[in-house]
């Protein structure tokens, strides 16, 4: 038996203090993640305080005719909320692409965000593991490497972020909502999840004692369509092998706008920049597709068991593109 404090407050500052003022201490939500880790061994804390009182639960329309998500919302509430099917249906898409639906009624839109790698080194405290111990070795990248990053990995982690939930938020341009003990704080999604580095432990840019409190998507691009697209081993239960979430705005069959991140490639949910600037101002053709494609996938390092990821990734983005502008052609 491994004891520890549990505490359940009513206000998330309450919460904040609580953890901040232990440094063993940890936030729990739905659990989906951290019970898991509880029971693996990979976590022995000496607190956990439970947040399901203290974060909103609701979706709030903006005055900017944007979308407040509480961090308390459910992944399966979100993904079924009326305004979101509307206005953002790739995030719905991405929501209803993760895990299964019991543990979509437990997981939350903060705790998702904040779940980690499901590499099964990190998941294995008999192996050496730089993110479960710093400075102890990466076995992945001599081991099993199927599921390695091939985008922004480093000699210390080559492990991949698993939430479908961030992909789509990130191609949505949303902002995280955080309270700290001393100020409360707005980030970009984007950036949010840090790439590992000489660090791997550290998986966000926040600090011990900070809270997510709510998400917020700006409104939605007039005309913009979007789509997500999971790859996986198997139709339910696994994480992406390779996901896009894409969306794009065409006038004149040309590209005014394109906004894409990628799932299962990397460490954190990954922008993809190159191919955006690439697509912008080009006709909506088959070879637009493919450059754009291919220019992102340009700098990707692949190991023994993952070069399969690159055309994979790149087929995948051609094929949701080709999806998005069949109308535009």
């Amino acid at each position: 038996m491994r004891p520890f404090d549990y505490v359940r407050p009513a206000h998330a500052d309450e919460a904040v203090a609580a953890v901040a003022a232990d440094p063993g201490a940890r936030f729990l939500a739905g659990g989906t993640n951290l019970v898991d880790h509880l029971k693996l061994g990979l976590t022995e804390p000496t607190a956990l305080v439970d947040v399901r009182d203290a974060v909103d639960a609701r979706v709030q329309t903006l005055s900017d005719g944007g979308v407040k998500i509480g961090a308390g919302v459910p992944n399966s509430e979100l993904a079924a909320h009326p305004e979101i099917r509307r206005r953002y249906p790739m995030l719905s898409a991405a929501l209803l692409a993760g895990a299964s639906g019991q543990l979509r009624n437990m997981a939350t839109t903060g705790g998702n965000l904040l779940q980690r790698t499901r590499c099964v080194y990190f998941q294995d405290v008999t192996t050496p593991c730089n993110k479960r111990e710093p400075g102890a070795g990466c076995s992945a990248l001599d081991g099993h490497g199927r599921d390695n990053a091939v985008l922004g990995a480093s000699e210390s982690c080559v492990a991949t972020h698993p939430s479908d939930m961030a992909v789509a938020l990130c191609a949505l341009e949303a902002r995280v909502r955080v309270l700290g003990p001393d100020s409360e704080r707005v980030l970009p999604l984007e950036g949010f999840h840090r790439l590992p580095g000489a660090t791997p432990e550290r998986d966000t840019v926040l600090s011990h004692g900070e809270l997510i409190t709510a998400v917020e998507l700006p409104p939605p691009p007039t005309g913009a369509r979007t789509a997500y697209r999971k790859v996986r081993e198997r139709a339910s239960y696994a994480f992406a092998l390779v996901s896009v979430a894409a969306l794009v705005q065409v006038r004149d069959s040309q590209f005014t706008d394109a906004r894409i991140a990628f799932g299962g490639l990397a460490h954190v949910p990954w922008r993809a920049h190159r191919a955006e600037e690439i697509l912008r101002g080009r006709p909506v053709t088959e070879e637009s597709f493919q450059v754009a494609a291919d220019a992102e996938l340009a700098e990707a390092r692949t190991g023994r068991d993952n070069a399969y990821k690159v055309p994979l990734a790149v087929n995948t983005l051609a094929s949701v593109l080709r999806e998005l502008t069949e109308e535009s052609r």
